[in-house]
């Protein structure tokens, strides 16, 4: 086993689980990380789709067979946090989820990303990657975009 075979890592980050898929979020503190999963979470159970929460604040990332997988710090794991109410649990959850896509959020997105902005390099793993800033529609955006790249990965 090579070491980032077995290499771990926990990054400042929420994640999500969409249908098979892990989207992971990123941002600075304040940003809108725990807000844009719980939406998620909210519109995964509207549209009848499986989501679930993996992690919220703090997400291990581990390089397994070419490919990321995020788990839940064990210290936060079924735990959101709730600006103004601190750490509450969630009913769906999930112990882990493969990453497919990482969103960005950012003070102010770009209206037409740069060249090469739509992946980025995590780990050694190449992923789909969208940046979004603050605003209303955020986790609706998100899951065209999913929807989008499951569409593209079917084809392929």
């Amino acid at each position: 086993m090579t070491a980032r075979a077995s290499s771990t890592a926990t990054v400042h980050a929420s994640c999500v689980v969409v249908g098979e898929d892990g989207i992971l979020v990123r941002g600075e503190a304040g940003s809108g990380k725990s807000t844009l999963a719980r939406d998620l979470l909210d519109l995964g159970a509207r549209y009848g789709m499986f989501a679930a929460l993996v992690g919220d604040d703090r997400v291990v990332l581990t390089y397994r067979h070419g490919r990321l997988v995020a788990a839940p710090h064990p210290a936060l794991a079924g735990l959101v946090e709730v600006r103004g109410l601190g750490l509450q649990a969630v009913d769906a959850t999930a112990p882990s989820a493969i990453l497919r896509l990482v969103v960005d959020l950012a003070e102010e997105a770009p209206r037409m990303p740069e060249e090469g902005a739509e992946t980025v390099l995590l780990r050694g793993v190449r992923l789909p990657r969208m940046i979004l800033s603050r605003g209303p529609g955020r986790a609706e955006t998100v899951l065209w975009h999913w929807r989008r790249l499951r569409v593209m990965m079917m084809t392929d």
